[in-house]
C-alpha cells in the first residue's frame, strides 16, 4: 500500500472513530413529581449535599434545587472546571412537574476533555436512587457538538468567559444578600451561586420556564479572578432546541446579566 493510500485509510478510520462514538444526549430528564421537601431528603439519602432551594424571577411555583456530591467536586477542581461542580432539579408545583440536570451533558459541557464517562454514568444511578424513573427530554445535542457547542457563528464558546472582577478576597467581596451558596473545591477555586434581580430573570417567560433550573447563575472564583460562563452560551445551550427567533426575543437578557453579575460585588 503506498503512503498516500496509508494516510488516507488512517483519516477515514479516524473520522469514523469519532462519527461513532458521537450520540445524541439530552440536557434534562423528566421524573415523576415529587415535593421538593421529599426530593432533597432522598437526594441527601443517595449521597448528594443540597446546597440550596431558589426561586428563578421569584416565581414561588418554580423551586430549583441546587446540589453536590464528593465526585463532582473531585471532577471539576480543574483549572476553569470549576462550573461542572453542582447539579440541578427544577419542581413545577403549578404543573406537578420534575426535571433535573443530565450529568452527562452538562459534565460533557464543563469539563471538555476532562470529561470522565464512568462518573457521570455514577451519579446519574444515584440521581435514579433519589428520583426514581429518568425519561430523556427531546432537548439534545450531540457529544462531539457539546464540546465546541456555540450557538451560531461569532457567538462565544465555553472558554470565552466572562471576566467580572479581579483582586484579592473576591469572595469576601460579594454582596451577602446576593450571595445562595459557595462550594470550595480542592484546587482552590470557589463556585458560588447568586440572585439577580427578578427583571434581569424574567427571560425565561419568554423561551421557557421548564428549564429555568439554569438559574441560580453561578461565580468561579478562581486566581484572583471571578468568571461567569458567557450568557450568549450558558443560555443556548441550556435551551438547546432554541430558535434564532426565540434568541432574538430575549437578546437584551445577555447584557442584563453581565451587569447585574457585576453588581454582586461591593
Amino acid at each position: 500500500m503506498s503512503h498516500i493510500h496509508t494516510k488516507i485509510l488512517i483519516f477515514i478510520l479516524i473520522f469514523a472513530s469519532t462519527f461513532v462514538e458521537a450520540k445524541n444526549i439530552s440536557a434534562y430528564y423528566d421524573a415523576v413529581y415529587t415535593p421538593a421537601k421529599v426530593i432533597k431528603s432522598n437526594l441527601k439519602r443517595s449521597g448528594f449535599k443540597v446546597l440550596a432551594t431558589y426561586s428563578p424571577a421569584k416565581k414561588s411555583y418554580l423551586q430549583v434545587i441546587v446540589f453536590t456530591n464528593k465526585s463532582l467536586k473531585k471532577m471539576s477542581s480543574k483549572k476553569i472546571r470549576g462550573f461542572a461542580a453542582i447539579q440541578r432539579i427544577l419542581v413545577d408545583t403549578k404543573n406537578n412537574t420534575v426535571r433535573v440536570t443530565n450529568p452527562s451533558y452538562w459534565l460533557h459541557a464543563f469539563l471538555q476533555k476532562d470529561f470522565d464517562s464512568s462518573q457521570a454514568s455514577s451519579i446519574k444511578k444515584s440521581l435514579s436512587r433519589a428520583l426514581g424513573k429518568l425519561q430523556a427530554t427531546k432537548d439534545i445535542l450531540d457529544t462531539n457538538e457539546l464540546k465546541k457547542y456555540h450557538y451560531a457563528f461569532s457567538m462565544p464558546y465555553y472558554e470565552d468567559m466572562l471576566e467580572l472582577k479581579k483582586g484579592s478576597d473576591l469572595l469576601k467581596k460579594i454582596n451577602k444578600k446576593k450571595k445562595l451558596f459557595q462550594v470550595k473545591l480542592s484546587n482552590g477555586s470557589t463556585l458560588v451561586g447568586v440572585k439577580m434581580s427578578k427583571n434581569s430573570e424574567k427571560f425565561i417567560e419568554s423561551i421557557g420556564e421548564d428549564k429555568a433550573l439554569l438559574l441560580p447563575y453561578t461565580i468561579l472564583i478562581e486566581n484572583g479572578t471571578a468568571y461567569a460562563l458567557h450568557a450568549k452560551y450558558y443560555l443556548a445551550i441550556s435551551y438547546p432546541l432554541l430558535s434564532l427567533g426565540q434568541f432574538m426575543k430575549i437578546s437584551s437578557a445577555p447584557d442584563a446579566i453581565e451587569r447585574k453579575l457585576k453588581k454582586v460585588f461591593k
